[in-house]
């Protein structure tokens, strides 16, 4: 068996001796043609880098021994994103909101209230247009814009809507040279990407910028306007992470084309809470500042009811406490039916299910309201279909107008 392991061991030495010299010769060979070919890659443009001298102002250099004291080799680094040029193309439309108040009626000194964002979204007849947050200009004796330059500038209010908490106002076109464009909300899709544009904690942060994606579309956030602890409305919101913090309210919510498709508005504050910002979706707006810039006031169809989602009520009471059958998949709850209201005199009760508007399903408070004040106007009859007790019923309503807005609310 000695024999035997020498004899594999002298073969093995001789096999390597046979295949070692041209591998060397095979590489060296190789690294002479690479060198010889390298101009004509480079030339040619098939290389993935380029070697060639470029501008010599670029911060990003690389010494060559065969450059003169002083001269490098340049290298271009490119740092622009869709990000900063979003940012840049509308930063300026973005503004402060000031809201002054007089300190002492008699002294009539004034001091800043509350601060918050806006954006221009208008130039017409030498005058700006601004939409911003109702709360952020609620009970301001004076309401002052600052511009992207720290220019400042007085504000007239337009209208203000507490309900939807938008508000327009319009200043000085003078030194304005830019509006955002309005985009769409209606094709929102969750995960895509978005910028929050706007002011937090006033002016030491103009012009903050936090990137983020939608959350949520179609989010009900339900609205206690008259502070008594019942819910008056119920808003529509989109849902976003981008940070949203104090002063941001009023501020652009905006697509990666750098498109508005939102109005900064609010934010879950617990300690226990991190990235759930709200945007009231553009779409929304548009209808709104349409009415504030011809009335001041927003006038819509009126119900007199109190709505709660089907979706929220535990499936156990569906069948139980509510008697729905099984065919039916969501629905409006009446928690509350107004007294002389257009549902009252339409035949409606508490604990109604509105399962249908005309033709339209009705599966959430979203679908209700969409269909209400998109589809319809004060003074119009609306067919109501709904279940009371199992019982599937149908009426007709017509509804009445009820004007929103701080100074006249019916």
């Amino acid at each position: 068996m000695g024999y035997y392991d020498d004899h594999v061991q002298k073969s093995e030495d001789r096999d390597r001796k046979r295949w070692v010299m041209p591998a060397v010769v095979g590489i060296i060979l190789g690294a002479v043609l690479v060198l010889l070919a390298l101009p004509a890659l480079v030339e040619s443009n098939l290389l993935p880098y380029d070697l060639t001298k470029k501008d010599p102002e670029s911060h990003f250099t690389q010494s060559d021994e065969n450059d003169e004291p002083g001269e490098a080799e340049v290298i271009n680094v490119d740092i622009s994103t869709q990000v900063t040029e979003v940012v840049q193309e509308i930063q300026d439309t973005v503004v402060g909101v000031n809201n002054i108040r007089s300190q002492d009626f008699w002294i009539q000194q004034p001091t800043q209230a509350g601060t918050g964002s806006g954006v221009v979204y208008k130039k017409e007849d030498g005058n700006a247009y601004i939409v911003t947050n109702h709360h952020v200009i609620a009970g301001a004796d004076r309401v002052e814009v600052v511009l992207a330059d720290e220019t400042k500038v007085d504000a007239e209010i337009i209208g203000s809507d507490d309900y939807t908490d938008l508000a327009v106002l319009r200043i000085d076109g003078e030194n304005v040279d830019h509006v955002i464009e309005m985009g769409s909300s209606e094709n929102i899709k969750v995960g895509e990407p978005v910028l929050a544009i706007g002011n937090p904690l006033g002016l030491q942060f103009a012009g903050s910028v936090t990137q983020g994606i939608i959350s949520g579309v179609e989010r009900i956030v339900p609205q206690d306007i008259d502070q008594d602890g019942q819910a008056e409305w119920h808003m529509e919101v989109l849902q976003t992470d981008a940070a949203i913090n104090p002063g941001n309210s009023g501020g652009a919510l905006v697509n990666m084309k750098g498109q508005l498709i939102g109005i900064n508005s609010m934010k879950i504050a617990q300690s226990a809470v991190e990235g759930i910002g709200f945007s009231i979706p553009i779409d929304m707006v548009k209808e709104i500042i349409k009415d504030l810039e011809e009335d001041g006031t927003v006038t819509r169809p009126y119900m007199g009811v109190s709505l709660g989602s089907l979706s929220q009520v535990p499936k156990y009471h569906w069948a139980y406490s509510l008697k729905l059958p099984e065919s039916v998949e969501g629905g409006v709850i009446l928690d509350e039916v107004a007294p002389a209201s257009p549902a009252s005199a339409a035949g409606m009760k508490r604990f109604d299910v509105i399962v249908q508007m005309d033709d339209q399903e009705i599966l959430d408070i979203a679908d209700l309201l969409n269909y209400l004040y998109k589809e319809k106007d004060p003074g119009e009859e609306v067919s109501i279909t709904y279940y009371r007790e199992g019982e599937r019923y149908q009426t007709q309503m017509t509804l009445s107008a009820q004007q929103y807005s701080p100074q006249n609310r019916e």
